[in-house]
């Protein structure tokens, strides 16, 4: 039997459980004692070298001393044993075991947030909102047809893995050399350019059979905090119209144009949306759209027209945060209030409640990389978004870094006060007064002052 494995030796097992069959026959026997010798009567020849030694003590007072000993045994081999168990599962972690017990279930108790989009942006995101909550539903967008997902979408007919590799990785609580691993791009030969990741989900999705079970089988390896899912399983293509009437056919070639566009489209035109993103858009206290690219890593997901049907009618309070830069061809001489009135084109005007914008100036030795690219940083018009009756949150939300991005840990700390004021109730509230929110949010108390 494979239980007697455990008797092995050399485990370091044996010992506590030895142990701890004789605190429990320990407590059994001061229960006995305790209620009364008339049960003990079978057991006379057991115990009658405890009573003459024990002659001029009372019953009462021998049984709640075996009792009390018994029970101290019991614990001290119950406490022992399963830290030699989780010696050998989880060696470098045993001293903070309780901690990340804790944590884990607090983060349970988080809002429920959906964050829509794709590209690095959405990634940026998620690293700072699972410090906060594991009630995280990613959806992603799957019109990405270039790289190494492209040629992976072209070859093997399955959906591109990239964006959806990256948003798996920053809501991953995983060892650093795990995530190079997945991120690990081939430089020579056949591979080169391909992302470890992308070939990992390939080929999961060939042995499952489906590409969301091999989404699912990967966010179980790098123990995702919440959980990724491509906007829709069907194979969508984005188009696009540009100002001067031509169409662009492609995520990739729409990114590369330098004429403004005029609209973008997807087929086919009826994409279903997964089932279960529809559900996590109807149980959600927060929708998030953004950080991203807006015509193709944003609106894509919003050409899905049952999923934006449901964004929109949706409790949640919907948030939209703009781009700290402007991207050539598709945002060129964007504002932050352009950028607004085109996803609510696509979505609706109820699709947003609320804007982020960027208004931290962005250094000048950092700009100068952006010149050629002809990309410029995005106008907080703040009065005009204020006309289409929207909140507002403005700040300092970027890093300081040689790529100008959002700084994830500023926007997701700003994101959560902003839901929990918005969202919860008093009663709900209850929850920060723990220890484990009041670290991760000494100033959240200023909500209910």
């Amino acid at each position: 039997m494979s239980f007697l494995k455990w008797l092995y030796p050399g485990l370091g097992i044996k010992r506590w459980v030895f142990l701890g069959v004789i605190g429990f026959t320990l407590i059994i026997l001061g229960f006995f004692i305790v209620i009364g010798t008339n049960y003990l009567n079978q057991y006379k020849l057991i115990i009658y070298k405890f009573y003459e030694i024990f002659s001029r003590v009372s019953s009462l007072l021998f049984g709640l001393i075996v009792l009390v000993a018994g029970v101290i045994l019991l614990v001290f081999s119950i406490r022992k044993t399963i830290r030699s168990i989780i010696a050998y599962l989880i060696p470098k972690n045993v001293d903070k075991l309780v901690e990340i017990i804790y944590q884990k279930q607090y983060l349970k108790k988080g809002p429920k947030i959906v964050a829509i989009g794709g590209g690095t942006g959405l990634s940026v995101l998620l690293r700072g909102l699972k410090e906060y909550t594991s009630n995280i539903t990613a959806i992603v967008t799957v019109a990405d047809d270039g790289g190494s997902s492209g040629i992976l979408r072209g070859e093997l007919g399955i959906l591109p893995p990239g964006d959806i590799r990256n948003c798996l990785l920053a809501l991953a609580d995983t060892e650093p050399l795990m995530e190079k691993l997945f991120q690990y791009r081939f430089k020579t030969g056949s591979l080169k350019n391909h992302s470890f990741g992308n070939l990992f989900i390939a080929a999961m999705t060939e042995i499952l059979g489906d590409f969301q079970q091999a989404v699912k089988e990967f966010s179980k390896v790098l123990a995702v905090k919440g959980r990724v899912l491509p906007a829709t399983l069907d194979n969508a293509v984005l188009f696009a119209e540009t100002v001067d009437g031509q169409i662009i056919h492609g995520e990739s070639n729409v990114s590369k144009g330098v004429t403004p566009i005029r609209r973008v489209f997807m087929t086919p035109p009826d994409a279903k949306p997964l089932k279960e993103a529809i559900e996590a858009v109807e149980e959600a206290d927060a929708i998030i759209l953004g950080p991203g690219s807006l015509y193709t890593s944003i609106i894509p997901n919003l050409l899905i027209k049952e999923l934006a049907v449901k964004i929109r009618r949706s409790p949640a309070y919907k948030i939209f945060i703009t781009n700290v830069m402007t991207q050539r061809g598709e945002t060129s001489n964007f504002t932050a209030s352009d950028h607004v009135r085109t996803i609510m084109e696509y979505g609706g005007r109820d699709i947003i409640d609320c804007v982020i914008v960027n208004t931290e100036t962005v250094p000048h030795s950092v700009l100068e990389r952006y010149k050629h690219e002809g990309a410029e940083p995005v106008a907080p018009d703040i009065e005009n978004i204020k006309a289409l009756q929207k909140d507002v949150i403005c700040g300092d939300f970027i890093n300081r870094e040689v790529v100008v991005r959002h700084d994830s840990a500023k926007l997701a700390r700003r994101i959560i006060k902003l839901i929990v004021n918005k969202k919860y109730s008093s009663d709900k509230m209850k929850f920060l007064d723990t220890y484990f929110w009041e670290e991760k949010f000494k100033d959240f108390k200023e909500i209910n002052n």
